[in-house]
């Protein structure tokens, strides 16, 4: 689409005069129709409030990159497991010098001096200008505003659509912010309480006798924990032993604090001998470690991932919320976006945690698809270096809400999850009960409409839609990346906040669980000399299509248990319905750590 700048502007019937430009041609970057469900507009800001502005550059050779990730990620590959460097990686992803030439000579002609530009590489080429709202509207062709998110009361600086000259689309990938309403307080934490879920009141009974058949605490079936957990998915006699060489990460936002006092509480109650453990806090784009404020996700993830991974070393990353808008010409405002504030932090670093879990997220329509892109580049950056991330899946089975597009046409369609629906991650579901386990109802699951379905998993999927015929085929994509890719418990979990013994549910209990599992798994690599497993779905995936081909009909994935029952209703329909072999809800199953030990050595 191509328009030309002018002097006048008119957006949702609101005219604005913006300061003439060059006449030259350009191209939209991305737009809205409506502002976002949510948000409402709420004043026109001072043009002479700063913020940073960052500029992604073209990442030149991108698909390098993924074809390299493959590669290591592949256990039939010959390369298997030699992942590369963090030089290496970021050789992959340099912009064409070319693109920065270009790129700062526009900016130049519009009075930016290059003594105004920072140039960083984490994540790929990023050129960080601080901007009034003025000159920023004059570059990128748009009108700011102030909107306000009525669920939380924040607002932020965004803009519904922003354009650059057409030369330069070829060299710029993404600008921020701009039309990507997220921030860190309006991103949805996929946890919550349960209050008609009852704490437990007999500990005993989570840590001590056990089913006749099955080594797992009678309590489990109503009440979660770590013993419960371990017994479940086979981790109980394991000891890792590779603690120097082996961390796992927690990725925070929402200013939400881990909290040290309840994890004593907790690990007292539940892992008596891990009562001594403890973990740092590392900050990220103004984080911050208030012990005073123990949050609910916070204590969840981190309690669960070293009640599931002890002794291994944990990392808690407390990453900048943002703050009230405030219009400043003096003091920029915290407009930045949550994933780009904490991925390009973690790149930056030499050292970085093998296993990672990330409990938040958005419904993919919101975020814009090129910003998603390059986000999700930058996990597969992090998978070539040999780190494994988790995701939850989300808490609206295959939608919330009316599940409406927002792209004009106003149409009901299950609604994918971001980052879930990323190709480069590994997605968790839910599941609840025990003996047999079913997948829990509000377990995130679906098909991207952003992302194409990766061979890695087609042949798995397959079955599925096969299965599926043609019930829903109005609602979803199935080319899409499909999710999740395996699941856990997220029922009923007991949790300390502020001392009390909680009951918290969701696939943000999940993703822990499962990354705890996992980094075990690391761990006994890593005590073989073996390198870390890093990116896993080529992996899980492989052992399932294994199954299919020594045994036909089997469609189970072999270290996993099969979850053939449950459902995840959204959008007015019953969602999508667990069957053998990988399905949307709990992927291709939970792990059992005993058979993967096999597995992966």
């Amino acid at each position: 689409m191509r328009l030309t700048i002018l002097p006048v502007l008119v957006f949702y019937g609101v005219m604005s005069f913006a300061v003439a430009t060059p006449l030259q041609n350009t191209t939209l970057k991305h737009s809205w129709d409506n502002i976002p469900r949510g948000w409402s507009f709420e004043a026109t800001p001072d043009p002479d409030h700063t913020f940073d502005l960052h500029i992604g550059l073209t990442q030149n050779r991108v698909q390098d990159l993924i074809h390299h990730l493959m590669e290591v990620s592949d256990p039939t590959h010959p390369r298997y497991g030699q992942h590369l460097s963090k030089d290496e990686a970021e050789a992959l992803v340099e912009s064409d010098p070319a693109s920065l030439n270009h790129t700062t000579s526009w900016l130049e002609s519009h009075g930016i001096s290059p003594s105004r530009i920072t140039h960083r590489k984490s994540g790929g080429d990023w050129l960080t200008l601080r901007v009034s709202v003025s000159e920023a509207e004059q570059i990128l062709n748009t009108q700011y505003s102030i909107y306000r998110r009525a669920a939380s009361e924040e607002r932020v600086l965004r803009s519904l659509s922003y354009s650059v000259p057409v030369s330069l689309k070829p060299h710029i990938d993404v600008i921020t912010p701009t039309t990507y309403f997220s921030t860190m307080q309006s991103m949805r934490a996929t946890s919550f309480l349960q209050p008609e879920s009852d704490p437990a009141e007999d500990i005993d009974a989570l840590v001590g006798p056990i089913f006749e058949d099955v080594p797992i605490p009678m309590g489990c079936s109503t009440t979660v924990t770590p013993a419960c957990l371990r017994a479940l998915y086979n981790t109980s006699s394991y000891v890792p032993v590779s603690m120097g060489q082996n961390q796992l990460g927690v990725a925070g936002y929402l200013e939400e604090y881990a909290n040290r006092a309840d994890l004593q509480t907790f690990l007292k109650k539940f892992r008596s001998d891990a009562t001594n453990a403890s973990f740092p806090t590392v900050t990220i784009n103004g984080g911050h470690d208030d012990q005073t404020k123990p949050g609910i996700e916070a204590n969840l993830d981190i309690q669960y991932t070293i009640g599931m991974s002890y002794p291994t070393p944990n990392i808690y990353y407390s990453t900048g919320g943002s703050p009230p808008f405030t219009q400043d010409s003096e003091t920029p405002t915290n407009t930045n976006e949550p994933y780009l504030d904490w991925i390009t932090g973690i790149l930056s670093q030499d050292t970085i945690p093998q296993v990672i879990t990330t409990s938040y997220g958005d419904d993919e329509q919101t975020v814009p698809v090129e910003y998603a892109t390059r986000i999700c580049n930058m996990f597969a950056q992090l998978g070539v270096r040999g780190i494994t991330l988790f995701f939850s899946s989300g808490d609206f089975g295959v939608g919330g809400g009316d599940c409406r597009t927002n792209d004009g046409t106003d149409r009901i369609l299950f609604q994918p999850a971001f980052p879930a629906s990323c190709p480069y991650v590994t997605a968790v579901g839910g599941t609840t009960r025990i003996n047999p386990e079913v997948g829990v109802s509000f377990s995130g699951g679906g098909f991207s409409r952003y992302f194409s379905q990766p061979t890695y998993q087609s042949t798995a999927v397959s079955g599925y839609l096969a299965h599926l015929g043609s019930q829903h085929s109005d609602f979803y994509n199935p080319t899409g990346r499909a999710y999740p890719d395996l699941s856990a418990q997220a029922n009923r979990f007991q949790v300390i906040i502020g001392g009390r013994l909680m009951s918290v549910g969701g696939t943000s209990a999940s993703s822990p669980t499962v990354a705890g599992i996992f980094s075990l798994l690391n761990d006994y690599r890593l005590a073989q000399s073996l390198p870390p497993l890093g990116f896993l779905n080529p992996l899980i995936y492989s052992l399932s299509n294994q199954t299919r081909t020594t045994t036909g009909n089997d469609t189970s994935s072999p270290g996993f248990n099969d979850i053939v029952s449950g459902s995840n209703p959204g959008c007015g329909t019953n969602g999508f319905a667990a069957v053998e072999g990988w399905d949307p809800i709990t992927g291709l199953g939970t792990p059992d750590f005993g058979k993967l030990q096999d597995l992966v050595s």
